[in-house]
């Protein structure tokens, strides 16, 4: 809820980042929200932005269209729309209504003696009474049949209370919508953030508001509202380890944690698809920030992709890479003698997994899996289309996304900040984090 001292921020195309807005038409096409709908939950400005949206968009979604007649000559049935769902879901609830308005008046003698014989029990024997039903005897007082009085006394509430519980309620709701609103703000970047990285991101604005929402207040609110996030999981193996070239040893296996960045770069390949075919995404991250200093995407999975990301973390951090140790698995891109040419021209140390275990560069595996599940989580058209998505996800990434392991920092305000986060140097070893 915005008051009357607080001007309205007016928000361009270019605040809302590709993801999500593919996200948004995605569940309009699907007919999960309608324009209007969509608009409202995520606090979208403008009439038409969301069918804008959708027009520009719409090759991403599959259409179905509607089937003709059989061989047997009849129409197959054909599922409602949204908007007819709806009218019959109206019409049906206020058969319902008619119903119960019947039954209530029928069971209202039967409420007074069942309410008798309770209190008779209460003071006669000193059974105390179940705790009483606010939310029955709201339902009933808002009903036409029966007033707030006849309500209260069918439950032994008295209107004082029941008026304290409305007012209650109406001020939670006011203060839900304060919340939702900067939850609204911040996903419009980050669309797939989690509820508690979101709390944090939204706390500093709330408390100006003079608003308080809690963890588990937040995940309630949200779940009301259908807005947590659904974890995806998949798994594809892009690794090939039998090949002819060395395979250097294990050198952060049991090594300390880095303490600064341009100590441990961490990489990996994963795979995007698109409409056109599977590009794969390269990238390298700092082990101390998690910062993601080197990506490129390419269209195969040769050692050219994993020599550009590599190029730009090493023109990127300069003379920082001497000494540096660079681990990854044992793929036959980062194997190769143009990999280990361009590792030795920058003066580095290569250090691989000394097996099959994931676990050993689960940093990388990890950072692959954030972009994928919160950034990267629409199928793109072609390979450009997936560089822009790419490019703007690692910029959210770095920028904007907080990082558990990190204090709730950025990767860039750890970067620039030129050391490990205060109170996480005990955390176990540095490639296998418990929570980013």
């Amino acid at each position: 809820m915005k008051t009357e001292f607080e001007p309205r921020v007016r928000r361009s195309q270019r605040d809302y980042s590709l993801p999500f807005k593919l996200a948004v038409v995605g569940e309009v096409g699907r007919g999960e929200l309608s324009y209007k709908q969509a608009q409202q939950r995520y606090g979208i400005q403008g009439r038409s932005t969301v069918l804008t949206w959708c027009r520009r968009y719409a090759s991403h979604f599959v259409t179905f269209q509607q089937a003709g007649p059989t061989s047997s000559g009849t129409a197959p049935a054909v599922d409602p729309t949204p908007e007819q769902r709806i009218k019959q879901l109206e019409t049906e609830l206020r058969e319902q209504k008619k119903r119960h308005s019947k039954q209530l008046k029928d069971s209202t003698d039967l409420n007074l003696l069942l309410r008798t014989m309770l209190q008779v029990v209460e003071e006669d024997h000193g059974i105390p009474l179940p705790k009483k039903s606010f939310r029955r005897v709201s339902r009933l007082a808002s009903d036409k049949t029966l007033g707030v009085q006849r309500s209260c006394q069918l439950y032994g509430v008295s209107r004082q209370s029941l008026y304290q519980r409305r007012q209650r309620q109406a001020r939670q709701a006011e203060r839900g919508e304060q919340v939702l609103d900067q939850v609204r703000l911040v996903r419009t970047k980050l669309p797939r953030l989690g509820t508690r990285k979101l709390l944090h991101k939204i706390t500093p604005l709330l408390r100006v508001q003079g608003v308080a929402c809690g963890r588990d207040a937040l995940f309630t609110l949200l779940r009301q509202r259908q807005l947590l996030v659904s974890r995806k999981r998949s798994y594809t193996k892009t690794t090939d380890s039998n090949h002819r070239f060395h395979k250097h040893p294990n050198l952060v296996k049991d090594a300390p944690k880095p303490t600064a960045p341009n100590q441990l770069w961490v990489s990996d390949i994963t795979y995007l698809p698109t409409r056109q075919g599977t590009v794969y995404l390269s990238l390298v991250t700092d082990a101390c920030s998690r910062r993601i200093v080197g990506h490129h995407v390419h269209s195969s999975l040769h050692t050219t992709g994993c020599l550009a990301a590599l190029d730009q973390a090493v023109r990127a951090a300069g003379p920082a890479t001497i000494g540096l140790i660079h681990h990854s698995d044992r793929g036959s891109q980062y194997a190769s003698d143009a990999y280990q040419a361009a590792l030795e021209k920058a003066k580095m140390r290569c250090s691989m997994t000394d097996g099959y275990d994931c676990y050993q560069n689960a940093l990388a595996e990890r950072v692959n899996g954030i972009l994928k599940d919160e950034f990267l989580f629409v199928l793109p058209d072609d390979l450009a289309q997936a560089r822009l998505l790419v490019d703007q996800a690692v910029h959210l990434y770095n920028e904007e996304r907080p990082h558990l392991a990190l204090n709730y920092l950025t990767p860039n305000q750890v970067h620039l900040q030129g050391k490990s986060p205060a109170g996480k140097s005990e955390q176990g070893p540095c490639l296998i984090p418990v929570n980013i």
